[in-house]
């Protein structure tokens, strides 16, 4: 896990989701870890919002030249917003996963499921334990 990014100021998923929550909208995307797995994503299938999620189902599919992937939604809510600068340049989320490729904002329905949620070292005690699958 050598050079693997995980910033402390994120919230993350079992599933390789992050979380930045700013009031009661989650802007989400997938880990360094996880693109790392999935190596070059070359196309990013955004939903068109306003799309309404559920916690833990699929809110949007990515795919790289090894394989396709889900990313789920945090919680319940709503996707307000995605990254549409992703469909020319998919790339993003391996260069900059916590920036640039950031993949949809959600507006909650209520708080986020804090027994679903790790911190940065929870994350990292994730994957030493064997959670390493991609999204």
């Amino acid at each position: 896990m050598s050079g693997e990014r995980t910033p402390s100021d994120l919230q993350y998923t079992r599933t390789h989701e992050w979380i930045r929550l700013t009031g009661d909208v989650a802007t989400v995307g997938i880990t360094d870890h996880a693109q790392a797995e999935l190596t070059d994503i070359v196309f990013v299938d955004l939903p068109a919002p306003p799309k309404a999620v559920r916690a833990e189902a699929t809110a949007l599919v990515l795919e790289s030249v090894k394989t396709v992937a889900d990313v789920y939604a945090p919680a319940d809510g709503t996707i307000i917003e995605v990254n549409t600068e992703l469909k020319a340049h998919p790339e993003y989320v391996n260069q900059d996963p916590y920036g640039k490729g950031w993949l949809f904002k959600e507006k909650l329905a209520g708080p986020l499921p804090a027994d679903r949620l790790l911190t940065a070292d929870g994350y990292q005690a994730h994957l030493r334990g064997g959670g390493a699958a991609p999204p």
